[in-house]
Formats: C-alpha cells, sequence, structure tokens
C-alpha cells in the first residue's frame, strides 16, 4: 500500500520518547485556591467550561470526536491533550488548527533538537534569549500500520521551509487518517539521523510512563545549554 507514493509499513517500537514541559506534571493550579474538596470540585467544573481537553472528552470539538480519545488508562489526560489543544493560528507538520497529534521520537535527544529549534524562533521573536524550562520524558509504546517517510527524505512534508512543508504535511496527515493508518514515521527535520513520530489516533499512543527531566537554559544565545535535573 501506498499513498501520495509513500510506502506504509507495519511495525512496533516498544519506547518511543515525548518531552513536555514540567508545568504540566505539577499539581493542579486550582488546589490553592480551594479550602474543601467541594470548592475545588466547583471550580474544576468552571476550568472545565474553556477547557480543550476536557470539552473534547465530552461532547468533542471540531475536528476530534469524543470516542477517539481514551480513557482510563495511564496518562490519558496527557494523550487527550495533545490531540485537543490544537492551536488555528500555529500548525504543526502534520496537524492543522482543529486537531492536534502526539510527537515523539525514538531519542530524547531528537526531542531536545526540535525543543531548542522552535524555543529559540518564540525567543528570537521576543528578543531576549534568557530563559530556563523543564522538560519531562513520557516514554510510549507505538504499534501498527504507519506512513513511512523515511523512504522519501525529498517529500514537500519533509521541506525545511515552514510555508512549503506544514501544507504538504497536513495534507499528506489528512490521507493517512482517511486510510485509518496510526500515524507517521520520518526523519527528523532539524536532528540529522533521528527518527520521528507524528502519531494520528489518541488510542495507538499506549503504555505512556514518566522518565527523567531535562532543563534548557538560555543564557544570552540561539542555542541553550542542556541538563540533566537530578
Amino acid at each position: 500500500m501506498r499513498i501520495d507514493g509513500v510506502p506504509v509499513v507495519t511495525e512496533a517500537y516498544p519506547k518511543t520518547v515525548r518531552l513536555v514541559t514540567t508545568a504540566r506534571l505539577r499539581e493542579a493550579a486550582l488546589a490553592a485556591l480551594a479550602d474543601t474538596a467541594e470548592e475545588l470540585a466547583e471550580l474544576a467544573e468552571i476550568e472545565g467550561a474553556t477547557s480543550a481537553r476536557l470539552t473534547a472528552q465530552s461532547t468533542g470539538i471540531s475536528g476530534l470526536a469524543a470516542n477517539e480519545l481514551v480513557y482510563d488508562v495511564p496518562h490519558a489526560h496527557f494523550i487527550n491533550a495533545s490531540f485537543a489543544y490544537a492551536k488555528p493560528r500555529q500548525p504543526n507538520r502534520f496537524n492543522g488548527g482543529h486537531r492536534g497529534a502526539w510527537y515523539s521520537a525514538l531519542a530524547s535527544e531528537t526531542c531536545l533538537t526540535e525543543i531548542a529549534f522552535h524555543m529559540g524562533n518564540f525567543l528570537a521573536d521576543a528578543g531576549d534569549f534568557n530563559a530556563a524550562v523543564d522538560y519531562a520524558e513520557l516514554f510510549s509504546s507505538l504499534s501498527g500500520e504507519l506512513l513511512d517517510l523515511r523512504q522519501s527524505p525529498d517529500h514537500p512534508a519533509l521541506h525545511l521551509d515552514k510555508a512549503i512543508g506544514y501544507p504538504a504535511g497536513n495534507a499528506l496527515a489528512d490521507h493517512v487518517r482517511a486510510a485509518a493508518l496510526n500515524g507517521i514515521v520520518y526523519p527528523s527535520v532539524r536532528h540529522p539521523g533521528g527518527t520521528c513520530f507524528a502519531v494520528l489516533r489518541p488510542a495507538a499512543v499506549q503504555s505512556v510512563r514518566q522518565g527523567g527531566v531535562f532543563r534548557l537554559v538560555w543564557s544570552g544565545e540561539r542555542e541553550p545549554r542542556v541538563e540533566r535535573v537530578k
């Protein structure tokens, strides 16, 4: 089987890694605002009215049905949030503004390179290369049918220019979802030799568990210093 000239493979990866900011691992900020469990429940209800993840889990949102999400599995909220919190004005390589994706890699170094690139752009726009952000590893397994862009390194979806690569990647991802594949495996655009995944179906993200923590520190330069946090 091929999609847009790209082959489909059936493979299994017992350990892939995604990096998320540690702010997402901390106790909910609402807890400090409530004196009792009843007050916390009321505040949570108010938060839920504006939470894309909770809305998606309850009724679905544009581009994402509630029955596509996962429930009663470890770290389900991380999985669901990656699909529910899409940014309409900031599409990614394989997802647009109405539906997210679970991006991961075979190695933490690949994730760090990708994050450093995008955070570098953000800090450049802000005009200040001074920041420190902690990222935690989330390991997961992945298997099933995947579109294999490693065999098509010149595909437009892998173009360095986002204005070319992202529209092509989004169009390709639409075809992949229509074919009921689990996602796309592709060579990292920012980390030579790295392998990345764009998982397009929440149920395809399996056995999520937490790993270590990295700290990225920018001290006036575009390239950050990377430290392991003990």
